[in-house]
């Protein structure tokens, strides 16, 4: 019988780095890609943008948080204003993007000197979302709601 060889740590690197080159292969760019340039377009409600990157129109979902629905009167609208006065229209924004959700939106955090996600939680706008925090500092957004409702802010 053949004596398999000992995997080393060095191995252990160098085999997790081909998978990482497949999956970048396998997933579109805009999945793999951190810190990604964007050029804000519009804004759909308090958790829904839509950006230019890479001359592509593109909407993202906040990632790791959910604000209300437009139609939920009065906070949804709110909540998309407040959105509307963080980021103005044709502002730059840089996008940490987590995945690619069933409706083929990005999921990102978005950046604008501040991480705006985290903001709109801080604020009072949206609340974290517990079911989808993994990928997000889970400590930050769940202390920024919990100071926002002391404070009671917003929502």
């Amino acid at each position: 019988m053949k004596k398999l060889p000992v995997q080393t740590p060095a191995m252990a690197r160098k085999f997790l780095m081909v998978v990482d080159a497949l999956a970048a292969l396998a997933w579109p760019s805009e999945v793999v890609a951190q810190g990604v340039k964007a050029t804000l377009l519009s804004i759909g409600d308090g958790d829904t943008i839509r950006v230019r990157q890479a001359g592509k129109a593109l909407t993202v979902r906040l990632a790791c948080i959910d604000a209300p629905e437009t139609a939920q009167s009065p906070y949804g609208q709110q909540a998309r204003m407040h959105l509307q006065q963080r980021l103005p229209i044709g502002r730059e924004v840089s996008l940490s993007i987590k995945t690619t959700d069933r409706y083929g939106r990005s999921v990102a955090e978005v950046f604008s000197g501040v991480n705006i996600n985290l903001a709109l939680v801080e604020d009072g706008q949206a609340f974290a979302y517990r079911h989808y925090l993994s990928g997000c500092d889970a400590k930050a957004y769940l202390e920024a709601e919990e100071r926002a409702s002391r404070a009671r802010l917003g929502i």
